[in-house]
């Protein structure tokens, strides 16, 4: 690391809002505009999903659902995407644009500690904006990254929340469903 470069934990927001998997959308909702924030980290003990407006926009209202009907797990981003703390803002960066996301939750030793987002890096630096869109260009989203990652979230077999999933063919598995394959 060079003298002058920027650290994730320097650029962070600390103590991100969470809501639990089994919370109502509606429920979420309100906690979202109490604090004024578009989006909030699904935790169960570890972070392993993220809930935005948008999602609640796409998810449940555009398809006329209920909101205190519908769970947060029901329509929570899954898998989530996070960053180490002691990262270059660089780094957070390229993830964002690879992955096609805007925002990382920061996780140290297994604990939720922060959240970073677009918009908090290009405040710091409007030449990073540049950087972004130059990246993004060259690599677009880098599915070999994703591939390599342990995921959190839903599994796409059996449903289980797990903060091990795995990229099986393209699909999000559970140790059990991934030992299930195996034996077949």
């Amino acid at each position: 690391m060079n003298k002058g470069d920027i650290l994730v934990k320097e650029a962070m927001r600390s103590s991100p809002v969470t809501v639990t998997p089994t919370m109502t959308v509606k429920q979420a909702a309100e906690i979202m505009r109490k604090k004024k924030i578009g989006n909030c980290i699904v935790s169960d003990e570890k972070p392993i999903g993220i809930l935005t407006e948008s999602d609640i926009l796409k998810k449940v209202v555009a398809e006329d659902l209920k909101a205190s009907e519908v769970l947060v797990r029901d329509i929570m981003q899954t898998p989530l995407i996070v960053i180490d703390p002691y990262v270059e803002i660089e780094e957070a960066m390229k993830i964002m644009s690879k992955c096609n996301i805007r925002r990382l939750p920061v996780v140290e030793k297994g604990e939720l500690i922060g959240i970073i987002t677009q918009r908090d890096v290009l405040r710091l630096s409007p030449m990073l904006l540049e950087i972004s869109r130059e990246w993004s260009d060259i690599v677009g989203r880098d599915e070999a990254y994703l591939k390599k990652q342990v995921f959190s979230g839903k599994c796409e077999d059996c449903g289980t929340l797990s903060t091990n999933l795995r990229n099986v063919d393209g699909r999000l598995l559970c140790e059990d469903c991934i030992d299930a394959l195996n034996y077949e």
